[in-house]
C-alpha cells in the first residue's frame, strides 16, 4: 500500500477525530448501518453480555451513554497495522468524565470496513477501567 491510505486507516482515523470533536452525526457516519461495535470485546456494564452493539440506534444509545458525557476524549495512536479492509491500532485511550475524573487505559482496536468505506466492525480489546457491574 505504498503511497495510498487504507480505506479502513481513512475511516478509522475519521471516527477518532469526530469522538474527539464530541460530532455524533460524523462518528455515526463512518458506520454500515449494520455496523457492530463492540467497546471492549467480552462486555462491559454498558454490554453485560458481551454481545456489542448492532446498527445506528444501538451505536447512538451507545455514543449517548459513554461518550456525550464525557467532558473529552482523546486518543494517542502508538502503533497500526492497516490493510485495505481493515486495521488494528494500538492506542492510548484518556477519558475526562463530568466533575473532572479522568480515566485512561491501552488498548488494540481493529476497525473492518466494507467495500463503500464505512465501518462493519469495530472491536475494542482493552480491560474496562471502570468496575464491572
Amino acid at each position: 500500500m505504498t503511497g495510498k491510505t487504507s480505506p479502513a486507516k481513512s475511516v478509522s482515523d475519521r471516527a477518532m477525530r469526530a469522538v474527539m470533536a464530541k460530532n455524533r452525526a460524523a462518528w455515526l457516519d463512518c458506520f454500515a448501518e449494520d455496523a457492530l461495535l463492540r467497546d471492549p470485546v467480552g462486555g462491559s456494564p454498558l454490554d453485560p453480555h458481551g454481545k456489542g452493539f448492532r446498527g445506528h440506534a444501538a451505536l447512538a444509545q451507545f455514543w449517548d451513554s459513554l461518550v456525550e458525557p464525557a467532558q473529552d476524549v482523546r486518543f494517542v495512536v502508538r502503533e497500526e497495522y492497516p490493510s485495505s479492509q481493515a486495521t488494528a491500532k494500538v492506542a492510548s485511550v484518556a477519558v475526562t468524565l463530568p466533575g473532572g475524573e479522568a480515566l485512561s487505559y491501552d488498548g488494540v482496536f481493529v476497525y473492518e470496513v466494507d467495500e463503500s468505506e464505512r465501518i462493519t466492525s469495530l472491536s475494542g480489546y482493552f480491560t474496562p477501567p471502570f468496575p464491572a457491574t
